[in-house]
């Protein structure tokens, strides 16, 4: 079994990616925010970690409390350094899942590809985890049209996201291949499909 890792910024359309590992090649999908949004229900480790930095003004006022994550990311979203203690609580346990679940996966022998996908693969260690990590490029106007339409951010919100994650050269410099997704999913198909062809020529798989 090999670790591919998916990387992008938002708006890159890193689902659309996935989706195709998924549908036609069988890979075993994890996503850091789904996983984290999971471990962060009532009961779990981040979930009593979280409660306990931020105090009970981030949870829904139903039963059995979970965290809002709307009232969560007001809290955040300006905030650096609150941002940082958020990410320094979540992260750790994600990784240490997904870990979990790679040792699980290889011991089954149920998949030869397990994908991991997350904004902040580089950042959080994955490189020495990953046997590969795919960065998913997609021009700024474009994610911003996208955003806009999908979402319904405005043009001045995806600016201000923009400027919190890294820049495209960070990206290439530590991943091993880009994906140009900004074209047709026909297009993106294409290049996946050759570059697990290489995998799959160089013994990857």
């Amino acid at each position: 079994m090999k670790i591919l890792g998916i990387t992008g910024g938002v708006g890159s359309g890193k689902s659309r990616i996935l989706y195709d590992l998924k549908k036609n090649y069988d890979a075993y999908i994890i996503e850091a925010d789904t996983l984290a949004h999971k471990l962060m229900l009532p009961g779990n480790t981040i979930y009593n970690e979280i409660v306990k930095e931020f105090g009970t003004d981030i949870l829904s006022d139903e039963k059995p409390y979970p965290i809002d994550r709307k009232k969560l990311g007001e809290v955040v979203f300006n905030d650096s350094k609150r941002l940082a203690v958020l990410n320094n609580i979540s992260h750790p346990l994600v990784k240490e899942e997904i870990l979990r679940q790679i040792e699980q996966k290889k011991n089954e022998g149920t998949t030869d590809l397990f994908v991991i996908e997350a904004a902040l693969l580089i950042e959080d260690g994955y490189l020495d985890i990953c046997d590969e990590i795919w960065y998913i490029w997609v021009s700024k106007e474009e994610r911003i049209k996208r955003l806009m339409k999908q979402r319904g951010y405005s043009r001045e919100k995806c600016i201000s996201i923009f400027d919190s994650q890294k820049p495209d050269e960070y990206y290439k410099k530590y991943t091993n291949y880009t994906i140009n997704n900004e074209k047709s999913y026909e297009n993106s198909s294409k290049q996946l499909k050759a570059r697990l062809n290489k995998f799959l020529k160089n013994g990857i798989l």
